[in-house]
């Protein structure tokens, strides 16, 4: 991998880990730019969700202020997300990568799909928070609805298995069914991701070691990392249309060339 290629990743991983502290979706910039550069996308998927754990511990510090208090209800989520992420993780390793392959388009337009509608999910997201301001945090914590935990886990399993804007994803969930604010949503979200990362994590350098790019690892995780620590810094700069564009257009990229390698292939 030349200087350019490793500038090129390392930049993805910085723009990914400020995504992903914002809102999410920071996969769909570095996992096309690992496909484009003929990383093979299990690999590209592996090696991706592994380099973005500490932009995502990053992240999750920088939210530390809103998660105060909620302590029993991340202990009450977090296990329904590492077991999702687990599920996600085995299918991944276990499954053919063929299947991958074929899935893997799919999943592309799933997350650019939660991409190009988080304008209009976040708005219903806040019209439904604003309908139970008055809840206090006894309440946040001790009465959560049942089919949060479920929606949860298959989140968890989203994301074990294909990564990409499982954050968007966890968002509204939380945002809809977690009684509390928006702000509360998205810092859970940020511990519930980072959960999901690091059990996916463990799994691979248990049972997929050999199928880690540990160089785009390492530039990942640099990037994400810097990302993390900024990223409500350099996201309030930025037009969320422009943002939103940048993602969607390499989203597509990594589609056409995912179709290509499946037609030629």
């Amino acid at each position: 991998m030349g200087v350019f290629e490793s500038v090129l990743i390392a930049l993805a991983g910085l723009w990914a880990g400020t995504i992903n502290t914002i809102v999410g979706s920071g996969t769909l910039v570095t996992f096309p730019v690992l496909v484009a550069l003929g990383v093979p996308p299990v690999t590209a998927t592996i090696s991706n969700a592994m380099g973005l754990i500490p932009g995502g511990a990053a992240g999750a510090l920088g939210y530390r202020a809103e998660l105060k208090g909620m302590g029993p209800l991340v202990a009450r989520l977090l296990p329904a997300s590492l077991l999702g992420g687990i599920t996600g993780a085995t299918l991944l390793l276990h499954l053919p990568e063929s299947v991958f392959e074929l899935a893997a388009p799919f999943l592309i337009v799933i997350a650019l799909g939660f991409v190009i509608l988080q304008p209009r999910l976040q708005a219903w997201v806040r019209a439904r928070a604003a309908a139970r301001r008055g809840a206090d945090a006894t309440e946040v914590v001790l009465h959560q609805p049942p089919a949060l935990y479920a929606l949860v886990f298959f989140a968890g399993v989203y994301g074990g298995y294909f990564v990409a804007a499982q954050g968007i994803l966890l968002v509204g969930i939380l945002g809809v069914f977690m009684i509390g604010s928006l702000q509360a949503a998205n810092a859970m979200k940020n511990v519930l991701v980072l959960g999901v990362n690091i059990i996916a994590g463990i799994s691979y350098l248990i049972f997929a070691f050999d199928r880690i790019e540990w160089w785009a690892v390492l530039l990942i995780a640099v990037g994400s990392t810097i990302g993390g620590l900024v990223g409500a810094r350099i996201g309030r700069r930025l037009s969320p249309v422009v943002l939103r564009g940048v993602i969607v257009v390499l989203g597509l990229v990594a589609l056409v060339v995912m179709i290509a390698r499946l037609v030629t292939g």
